[in-house]
Protein backbone atom coordinates (compact mmCIF):
# COMPACT_ATOMS: atom_id res chain seq x y z
CA UNK A 1 0.00 0.00 0.00
CA UNK A 2 1.26 3.47 -0.91
CA UNK A 3 2.33 5.48 2.12
CA UNK A 4 1.68 9.19 1.85
CA UNK A 5 3.11 12.15 3.72
CA UNK A 6 1.13 15.39 3.66
CA UNK A 7 2.59 18.89 3.95
CA UNK A 8 0.05 21.48 5.06
CA UNK A 9 0.01 24.98 6.50
CA UNK A 10 -3.68 25.81 6.77
CA UNK A 11 -7.11 24.47 7.65
CA UNK A 12 -6.48 21.13 5.99
CA UNK A 13 -9.56 20.69 3.82
CA UNK A 14 -7.56 19.16 0.96
CA UNK A 15 -5.79 16.94 3.49
CA UNK A 16 -9.25 15.85 4.64
CA UNK A 17 -10.24 14.94 1.10
CA UNK A 18 -7.10 12.82 0.75
CA UNK A 19 -7.65 11.23 4.16
CA UNK A 20 -11.23 10.37 3.26
CA UNK A 21 -10.03 8.86 -0.03
CA UNK A 22 -7.79 6.54 1.98
CA UNK A 23 -10.23 5.81 4.82
CA UNK A 24 -13.11 4.89 2.48
CA UNK A 25 -10.92 2.60 0.38
CA UNK A 26 -11.32 4.79 -2.70
CA UNK A 27 -7.52 5.05 -2.99
CA UNK A 28 -5.21 2.17 -2.11
CA UNK A 29 -3.08 4.37 0.10
CA UNK A 30 -2.62 5.43 3.70
CA UNK A 31 -1.44 8.71 5.17
CA UNK A 32 1.50 8.04 7.45
CA UNK A 33 2.16 11.56 8.71
CA UNK A 34 1.08 15.17 8.36
CA UNK A 35 3.81 17.81 8.71
CA UNK A 36 3.16 21.53 9.17
CA UNK A 37 5.22 24.68 9.55
CA UNK A 38 2.45 26.27 11.65
CA UNK A 39 1.75 25.08 15.21
CA UNK A 40 -2.00 25.66 15.18
CA UNK A 41 -2.70 24.46 11.66
CA UNK A 42 -6.13 22.94 11.22
CA UNK A 43 -4.56 20.14 9.21
CA UNK A 44 -2.71 18.97 12.34
CA UNK A 45 -5.94 18.95 14.34
CA UNK A 46 -7.72 17.00 11.62
CA UNK A 47 -4.90 14.47 11.49
CA UNK A 48 -4.97 13.96 15.25
CA UNK A 49 -8.74 13.37 15.18
CA UNK A 50 -8.19 10.76 12.47
CA UNK A 51 -5.46 8.99 14.42
CA UNK A 52 -2.76 10.06 11.97
CA UNK A 53 0.65 11.23 13.16
CA UNK A 54 0.68 15.04 13.20
CA UNK A 55 3.96 16.90 13.59
CA UNK A 56 4.67 20.61 13.85
CA UNK A 57 8.15 21.25 12.48
CA UNK A 58 9.28 24.60 13.89
CA UNK A 59 11.02 26.75 11.24
CA UNK A 60 13.05 28.36 14.04
CA UNK A 61 14.97 25.09 14.36
CA UNK A 62 16.59 25.65 10.95
CA UNK A 63 19.03 28.30 9.76
CA UNK A 64 17.85 28.23 6.14
CA UNK A 65 15.32 26.63 3.80
CA UNK A 66 17.52 23.64 3.00
CA UNK A 67 18.12 22.87 6.67
CA UNK A 68 14.39 23.06 7.35
CA UNK A 69 13.61 20.72 4.48
CA UNK A 70 16.12 18.23 5.84
CA UNK A 71 14.09 18.19 9.06
CA UNK A 72 11.00 17.38 7.00
CA UNK A 73 12.88 14.65 5.17
CA UNK A 74 13.93 13.09 8.47
CA UNK A 75 10.28 12.70 9.45
CA UNK A 76 9.27 11.37 6.04
CA UNK A 77 12.05 8.79 6.21
CA UNK A 78 11.01 7.80 9.74
CA UNK A 79 7.46 7.12 8.57
CA UNK A 80 8.60 5.33 5.39
CA UNK A 81 6.79 7.68 3.03
CA UNK A 82 6.55 6.85 -0.68
CA UNK A 83 4.69 9.91 -1.99
CA UNK A 84 4.43 13.48 -0.67
CA UNK A 85 1.25 15.50 -1.18
CA UNK A 86 1.38 19.25 -0.61
CA UNK A 87 -2.05 20.42 0.54
CA UNK A 88 -2.04 24.16 1.14
CA UNK A 89 1.62 24.15 2.08
CA UNK A 90 2.84 27.76 2.13
CA UNK A 91 6.58 27.27 1.80
CA UNK A 92 8.66 26.74 -1.31
CA UNK A 93 10.39 23.39 -1.29
CA UNK A 94 14.15 23.54 -1.78
CA UNK A 95 16.15 21.56 -4.35
CA UNK A 96 17.30 19.37 -1.44
CA UNK A 97 13.72 18.25 -0.83
CA UNK A 98 12.70 18.01 -4.47
CA UNK A 99 15.70 15.86 -5.36
CA UNK A 100 15.04 13.52 -2.42
CA UNK A 101 11.50 12.88 -3.68
CA UNK A 102 12.05 13.53 -7.37
CA UNK A 103 8.82 12.99 -9.34
CA UNK A 104 7.14 11.86 -6.11
CA UNK A 105 5.66 15.15 -4.85
CA UNK A 106 2.15 16.21 -5.83
CA UNK A 107 0.47 19.57 -5.42
CA UNK A 108 -3.02 20.88 -6.09
CA UNK A 109 -3.31 24.40 -7.52
CA UNK A 110 -6.54 26.40 -8.01
CA UNK A 111 -6.09 27.35 -11.67
CA UNK A 112 -5.46 25.76 -15.03
CA UNK A 113 -1.69 25.96 -15.01
CA UNK A 114 0.35 27.48 -16.52
CA UNK A 115 -2.24 30.26 -16.12
CA UNK A 116 -2.28 32.12 -12.80
CA UNK A 117 0.55 30.52 -10.84
CA UNK A 118 1.43 31.62 -7.32
CA UNK A 119 -0.75 33.06 -4.59
CA UNK A 120 -4.41 34.09 -4.92
CA UNK A 121 -4.87 32.20 -8.18
CA UNK A 122 -8.68 32.26 -8.00
CA UNK A 123 -8.70 36.02 -7.41
CA UNK A 124 -6.19 36.49 -10.23
CA UNK A 125 -8.50 34.66 -12.65
CA UNK A 126 -11.60 36.51 -11.46
CA UNK A 127 -9.95 39.93 -11.75
CA UNK A 128 -8.51 39.09 -15.18
CA UNK A 129 -12.02 38.43 -16.43
CA UNK A 130 -11.49 34.93 -17.81
CA UNK A 131 -14.59 32.84 -18.41
CA UNK A 132 -12.92 29.52 -17.58
CA UNK A 133 -10.50 28.63 -14.80
CA UNK A 134 -10.05 25.38 -12.92
CA UNK A 135 -7.86 23.09 -10.85
CA UNK A 136 -4.53 21.40 -11.60
CA UNK A 137 -2.80 18.51 -9.86
CA UNK A 138 0.84 18.54 -10.84
CA UNK A 139 4.21 17.14 -9.87
CA UNK A 140 6.37 19.60 -7.95
CA UNK A 141 9.75 20.39 -9.46
CA UNK A 142 12.35 23.06 -8.74
CA UNK A 143 10.19 25.93 -10.09
CA UNK A 144 6.99 27.38 -8.65
CA UNK A 145 3.80 25.76 -10.01
CA UNK A 146 5.76 24.43 -12.95
CA UNK A 147 6.05 20.63 -12.84
CA UNK A 148 4.36 18.06 -15.10
CA UNK A 149 0.56 18.14 -15.04
CA UNK A 150 -1.20 14.98 -13.86
CA UNK A 151 -4.86 16.06 -13.98
CA UNK A 152 -6.83 19.20 -14.74
CA UNK A 153 -10.51 20.09 -14.46
CA UNK A 154 -12.14 23.25 -15.75
CA UNK A 155 -14.53 25.49 -13.81
CA UNK A 156 -16.63 28.05 -15.67
CA UNK A 157 -16.84 31.58 -14.29
CA UNK A 158 -20.40 32.82 -14.59
CA UNK A 159 -21.10 36.54 -15.10
CA UNK A 160 -23.31 36.84 -12.00
CA UNK A 161 -20.92 35.08 -9.60
CA UNK A 162 -18.98 36.59 -6.76
CA UNK A 163 -15.40 35.69 -5.97
CA UNK A 164 -16.68 33.65 -3.02
CA UNK A 165 -18.98 31.66 -5.33
CA UNK A 166 -16.08 30.77 -7.62
CA UNK A 167 -13.79 29.88 -4.71
CA UNK A 168 -16.36 27.43 -3.36
CA UNK A 169 -16.73 25.66 -6.70
CA UNK A 170 -12.95 25.55 -7.08
CA UNK A 171 -12.69 23.92 -3.64
CA UNK A 172 -15.32 21.31 -4.52
CA UNK A 173 -13.36 20.52 -7.68
CA UNK A 174 -10.12 20.17 -5.68
CA UNK A 175 -11.80 17.68 -3.33
CA UNK A 176 -12.53 15.45 -6.33
CA UNK A 177 -9.40 15.93 -8.45
CA UNK A 178 -6.72 15.51 -5.76
CA UNK A 179 -8.11 12.20 -4.42
CA UNK A 180 -8.51 11.02 -8.02
CA UNK A 181 -4.84 11.76 -8.71
CA UNK A 182 -3.90 9.88 -5.53
CA UNK A 183 -5.96 6.87 -6.62
CA UNK A 184 -4.26 6.85 -10.02
CA UNK A 185 -0.82 7.15 -8.42
CA UNK A 186 -1.50 4.38 -5.93
CA UNK A 187 -2.66 2.08 -8.72
CA UNK A 188 0.58 2.64 -10.67
CA UNK A 189 -1.25 4.21 -13.59
CA UNK A 190 0.84 7.39 -13.79
CA UNK A 191 3.98 7.55 -15.96
CA UNK A 192 6.10 10.69 -16.29
CA UNK A 193 8.21 11.39 -19.37
CA UNK A 194 9.69 14.87 -19.17
CA UNK A 195 6.76 17.29 -19.15
CA UNK A 196 4.37 14.66 -20.43
CA UNK A 197 2.29 12.53 -18.07
CA UNK A 198 0.68 9.36 -19.37
CA UNK A 199 -2.18 7.74 -17.46
CA UNK A 200 -2.68 4.07 -18.25
CA UNK A 201 -6.23 3.66 -16.98
CA UNK A 202 -9.41 5.54 -16.21
CA UNK A 203 -10.79 5.70 -12.70
CA UNK A 204 -14.12 6.84 -11.37
CA UNK A 205 -14.54 10.04 -9.39
CA UNK A 206 -14.70 9.68 -5.61
CA UNK A 207 -18.20 8.92 -4.32
CA UNK A 208 -18.64 12.43 -2.93
CA UNK A 209 -18.18 14.14 -6.32
CA UNK A 210 -20.59 17.06 -6.51
CA UNK A 211 -20.73 17.33 -2.73
CA UNK A 212 -18.04 17.45 -0.04
CA UNK A 213 -15.96 14.59 1.40
CA UNK A 214 -17.41 12.90 4.49
CA UNK A 215 -14.95 14.61 6.83
CA UNK A 216 -16.05 18.06 5.68
CA UNK A 217 -19.78 17.65 5.96
CA UNK A 218 -21.35 20.22 8.20
CA UNK A 219 -18.50 22.67 7.65
CA UNK A 220 -18.66 25.95 5.79
CA UNK A 221 -16.70 25.48 2.55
Amino acid sequence: MLRVGVLASGSGTNFQALADACATGYADAEIGVVLSNRPGAGALERAERAGIEAVYVDPARAVDRESYDRLLLDHLTKFEIDLVCAAGYMRLLSPVFVSAFEERILNVHPSLLPAFPGLDAVKQAWEWGVTVTGVTVHVIDAELDHGPIVLQASVDIRPDETLADIERRIHLTEYVLYPKALKLWASGAVRIDGRRVAIDQEVEDPPWAGDVPPGLRGEHI
